[in-house]
C-alpha cells in the first residue's frame, strides 16, 4: 500500500535535521568547553556555559519532534503504528525535559529559592535529585524507546539501513546508561550519553540525507533514487 511523502514533511524533515544537528555540536563543543573550565572533573559546570546548554535543550526540543513527525510521514503504512509511538515517546522527551530545564533555568534562579537547603535536592544534577531522575527518564527511557520503535521503519537503500542500525544503537546506548541508575554509579551515565549525542548525530545526519534523495508521493522504495 503506497504511504504519501509530502513535500512539506520532505522539506520539514531535512529542515529539522539540520537544525538538530547544529545544535548537537554547538551543545557538544560547550559541553567540552564547560568541562575544559573546571579545576576538578567534581566541580559542576558554571556559568555562562551553564545557561548556554539549558538553552540549547530548551531550543533543540522542537527540532526533534519535528524530525520525527518527518520519520512518522515517511514511514510504509504497514510501519506508521511504529513510527507514530516512536513519535509519542519522542514528544514525551521534549515535554519532560523541557519543563525540566526551563524550570532550572528561571525559577531556580530566583531569590525566593536560592536560600531553600532542599533546593539541590530538586534541581541539582547531582545524584540523587528530582531533577536528575527526570532527566534520566526523558533521555535513557523514552528517547531510548523512540529509537527502538523508529529503527524498524528504515530498511530497503543502503542509506535506510544504516538509519535503522545507528538507531538501533543509539537506542541501546541510552538504555544502557540506566546502569549507573542501578548501580549508583552516575559515571556509567556516560554510556547514554554517547547514545543520544554521538550515535544520534549520526542517525540524524544519515536522515537529512534519506529525505534530501527522497521524491514525494510513491511509496517507500519508489521515492528513494
Amino acid at each position: 500500500m503506497a504511504t504519501e511523502f509530502t513535500v512539506t514533511a520532505r522539506r520539514m524533515g531535512i529542515a529539522a535535521a539540520i537544525v538538530v544537528a547544529t545544535l548537537q555540536v554547538a551543545y557538544a563543543a560547550t559541553l567540552v568547553t564547560g568541562f575544559l573550565s573546571l579545576d576538578s572533573p567534581d566541580q559542576p559546570i558554571g556559568d555562562p556555559m551553564f545557561t548556554i546548554l539549558e538553552i540549547l535543550i530548551l531550543a533543540m526540543m522542537p527540532a526533534m519532534v519535528a524530525l520525527m513527525v518527518a520519520v512518522h510521514a515517511w514511514a510504509s503504512a504497514r510501519a506508521k503504528t511504529l513510527s507514530l509511538t516512536a513519535l509519542v515517546f519522542m514528544a514525551l522527551l521534549a515535554g519532560v525535559t523541557s519543563s525540566l530545564h526551563f524550570v532550572i533555568l528561571t525559577l531556580s534562579r530566583q531569590q525566593a529559592f536560592a536560600g531553600l537547603s532542599w533546593l539541590p535536592l530538586f534541581v541539582s544534577f547531582e545524584w540523587p535529585s528530582v531533577a536528575y531522575a527526570l532527566d534520566i527518564l526523558a533521555w535513557d527511557v523514552f528517547f531510548a524507546l523512540a529509537m527502538l520503535f523508529a529503527a524498524p521503519v528504515f530498511g530497503g537503500s543502503r542509506i535506510a539501513r544504516a538509519v535503522r542500525v545507528f538507531m538501533i544503537t543509539s537506542g541501546v546506548l541510552a538504555l544502557a546508561g540506566l546502569s549507573g541508575v542501578v548501580t549508583g554509579d552516575m559515571g556509567l551515565r556516560n554510556i547514554g550519553i554517547v547514545g543520544y549525542l554521538g550515535v544520534f548525530l549520526v542517525v540524524v545526519v544519515l536522515l537529512a540525507v534519506l529525505f534530501h534523495r527522497s521524491r514525494p508521493g510513491g511509496t517507500v522504495q519508489e521515492r528513494v533514487d
